[in-house]
């Protein structure tokens, strides 16, 4: 055989074997699976899904933490961890998305969660046949949920189990050192200024506040209750915990108006603090590192976890 016609097979054989693998490629985009989210809707998905728009910041931190960030095409407007999320589009906010921008990246599957993805919004985009996985977390064990889901759907199911392992595991040593402490402060978090507004029963604060040996001073209530200054003196807590989540606001400021309530156990103690709300509001891995730093606040005396 020639030179030449070895070269022609040559070249014949690596069109043949790059066709092979495009088509393979092509065939795994196509095949789909069906399966219920976290709300109980059925749904048919990608059984490799490839190019995924994230409907919500908890929704991006996942996807990074299960190792698949690099198939995010899309994501919203304060998406800000890993850095690496700040180099993905950015499709609206998780309660105003951008539909027609969603579309144009071209996304196999969607991934929201109801705490604020309005519903409208996944109806429309399930009109334009891209499906979205919706997520429910309520608390610690539904956000870890969350993570083995995420990394199911994105075949990433080894990794999200070591990282769910991993949070579970952290969960559980903070518990056995809130339960050794025996005696619960009273802890208050504020997570509005004016007026000034609480986390009562049902929310995740409340939630991280008990895990992390405290007793929730708005416990009273639920949902989200405002107090006036009468009504802080009243509840006395021993613990405020400031989270940065009202935008614009100078949260030094809103510690040192605090002062004015000498009385307050926490005020008089030097015990209000100010924390970063993005890592105690999204119910992503993050919060486990928010139930730690509120461990400390809360138990100062013990060992960080």
């Amino acid at each position: 055989m020639s030179l030449r016609r070895h070269g022609g097979l040559a070249a014949w054989i690596l069109i043949v074997i790059v066709l092979g693998g495009i088509l393979g490629r092509e065939a795994a985009a196509a095949e789909k699976r069906l399966l219920f989210d976290q709300l109980g809707r059925r749904l048919e998905v990608p059984a490799e899904p490839r190019r995924v728009v994230a409907l919500a910041e908890s929704v991006t931190e996942i996807v990074f933490a299960v190792g698949r960030g690099d198939r995010l095409v899309g994501t919203t407007r304060f998406a800000d961890h890993p850095p690496e999320a700040l180099r993905i589009p950015r499709v609206g906010t998780y309660i105003q998305l951008d539909i027609e921008r969603i579309a144009a990246l071209r996304p196999d599957l969607c991934i929201g969660t109801r705490d604020g993805n309005p519903r409208a919004a996944v109806e429309r985009l399930e009109a334009l046949g891209i499906p979205v996985y919706v997520t429910h977390p309520m608390g610690l064990a539904s956000m870890i949920a969350s993570v083995r889901e995420i990394g199911g759907l994105l075949g990433a199911v080894a990794k999200a189990e070591e990282v769910a392992g991993d949070l579970e595991r952290r969960i559980a040593r903070v518990a056995a050192h809130a339960r050794a402490q025996g005696r619960r402060p009273r802890v208050f978090f504020q997570i509005g200024v004016d007026p000034v507004v609480s986390a009562g029963r049902g929310t995740f604060l409340h939630e991280l506040i008990e895990a992390a040996g405290g007793e929730n001073a708005a416990g009273e209530a639920e949902g989200y209750p405002q107090y006036g200054p009468e009504h802080l003196l009243r509840l006395a807590p021993e613990v405020v915990v400031i989270t940065t989540m009202t935008q614009g606001a100078d949260f030094e400021a809103v510690r040192r108006s605090w002062q004015r309530f000498p009385r307050i156990p926490a005020v008089r103690d030097g015990r209000v603090h100010v924390v970063d709300a993005a890592v105690f509001n999204r119910p992503a891995p993050r919060l486990v590192d928010g139930l730690e730093q509120l461990a400390r606040l809360v138990h100062p005396e013990i060992a960080a976890p």
